[in-house]
């Protein structure tokens, strides 16, 4: 398998898949056609679909955003985890990759829990706010310049003790490097100060993939 994550070794990568991530079989089957793409690098890894079902379940989730979709690996993993009355909203612009995602959430069995929203992400947010609408979980992995406008809307549409997840925070390793000074890992930098200081929220990061920011709204 490819290496999924600049944190491990592709030994380790294979033995942390191999040994903790269970998953059904359609899962890897929309991972490998992904793989095929020339932007299969955008699809988070294994082990991260596997936290991001565990973090589901174990707060009870049954509401949940995601801004961010692509093929829809993390929206399947999400609807597979939520209860059988469970909703997912999924924010993304392009019907190309998600007309792939609808296969396999059809596939799956779980497309009538998913409520795709073509339409760029702010304005769907600006919508769900204006509705008073309130999530458990929310996954953001989008377009990196709107970052902290993505995590502002998901705070205040996230309830309390509501947990949000952030992607690549760690930029792959870059974010560390002071040599490295390039636009988008500055707005990542930026982000992450940010959030590292938000009054709203009680933070942990988890190195895993290319690093989770876990935020618990207060």
């Amino acid at each position: 398998m490819a290496r999924e994550s600049f944190l491990y070794s592709e030994a380790l990568a294979d033995y942390i898949n191999q040994t903790w991530v269970k998953m059904p079989d359609v899962v890897y089957e929309l991972r490998e056609r992904t793989g095929l793409m020339p932007e299969a690098g955008l699809q988070s890894g294994l082990d991260q679909g596997q936290m991001l079902a565990f973090l589901i379940r174990l707060i009870n989730a049954k509401r949940t955003l995601e801004i961010g979709v692509f093929t829809g690996y993390s929206t399947l993993v999400t609807a597979l985890a939520l209860p059988v009355d469970g909703k997912v909203i999924a924010c993304d612009v392009s019907e190309e990759y998600t007309n792939i995602a609808k296969e396999y959430w059809a596939k799956a069995q779980v497309d009538h829990k998913i409520d795709l929203r073509i339409a760029p992400a702010l304005e769907t947010l600006t919508k769900l706010l204006e509705a008073g609408v309130e999530f458990d979980f929310c996954f953001i992995d989008a377009d990196k310049p709107n970052y902290w406008s993505y995590f502002d809307s998901a705070v205040r549409l996230t309830r309390p003790g509501g947990l949000i997840v952030v992607d690549n925070v760690l930029w792959h390793g870059a974010i560390a490097d002071d040599s490295v000074t390039d636009d988008a890992t500055n707005i990542m930098r930026e982000f992450n100060a940010k959030v590292s200081t938000d009054p709203r929220v009680e933070i942990c990061m988890a190195p895993v993939g290319d690093g989770f920011t876990l935020a618990r709204v207060l």
